[in-house]
């Protein structure tokens, strides 16, 4: 069963996040928070732990793995970032967005989509996620903790313990977090296609 954190979502225990992260350097799966809702995350370069997460939400090779990075520079090492795109990244992070982009040789062949050799990016404004990624040194592999046939992501760390509790190694409590996912927008056209409305206003995108 995974253990529980409980992490103080404006003033994040330093202790505690050194613990959360140790999890991910580890090769281990966690549920934490962000500013949309508690996603699955794991550490960008273990392939056992991203199997797990594609077990866990019953994921095809096809689904687009987002990295939650600390800011604008981190995203142009991971992705393609061209000028009119740049403007809108700058615009609209940190927030509830994730955008797709052409992913970068930084990032590993097996979190790309397989054909269109793109990746998710985005930077959360919550500041256990930031606090975590800050503590890692680089971003966190995630998506959302939205379970096989179910509409909506897990948001009460009870249903979150009950149906993942001993399929994670680490569950970080820190109040709520909400039950719509991220807005994500395509930018790899060189305009921006709203692919899935969420949290995030798409109406800047349309």
């Amino acid at each position: 069963m995974a253990q529980t954190l409980e992490i103080h979502a404006v003033n994040p225990e330093p202790r505690l996040i050194k613990q959360a992260a140790k999890v991910l350097l580890d090769g281990g799966v966690i549920v934490y928070p962000t500013d949309s809702t508690y996603a699955l995350g794991c550490h960008i370069g273990d392939k056992g732990a991203l199997e797990r997460i594609r077990r866990i939400r019953q994921l095809d090779d096809k689904h687009n793995f987002t990295l939650v990075c600390a800011d604008l520079s981190a995203i142009a090492t991971y992705a393609k970032v061209p000028n009119s795109a740049y403007r809108l990244l700058k615009a609209y992070t940190p927030g509830p967005y994730t955008f797709i982009l052409s992913a970068t040789p930084e990032v590993p062949r097996r979190l790309m989509h397989p054909k269109r050799k793109t990746i998710g990016l985005r930077v959360p404004d919550s500041v256990v996620a930031q606090a975590l990624i800050a503590e890692l040194g680089e971003p966190i592999m995630s998506t959302s903790l939205i379970l096989p046939g179910d509409d909506l992501p897990l948001s009460e760390i009870y249903d979150i313990e009950d149906r993942v509790g001993n399929l994670v190694d680490l569950i970080i409590e820190s109040g709520s977090c909400g039950i719509e996912a991220t807005t994500v927008i395509d930018l790899m056209d060189g305009s921006a296609q709203v692919v899935r409305v969420g949290k995030g206003d798409p109406s800047p995108f349309e």
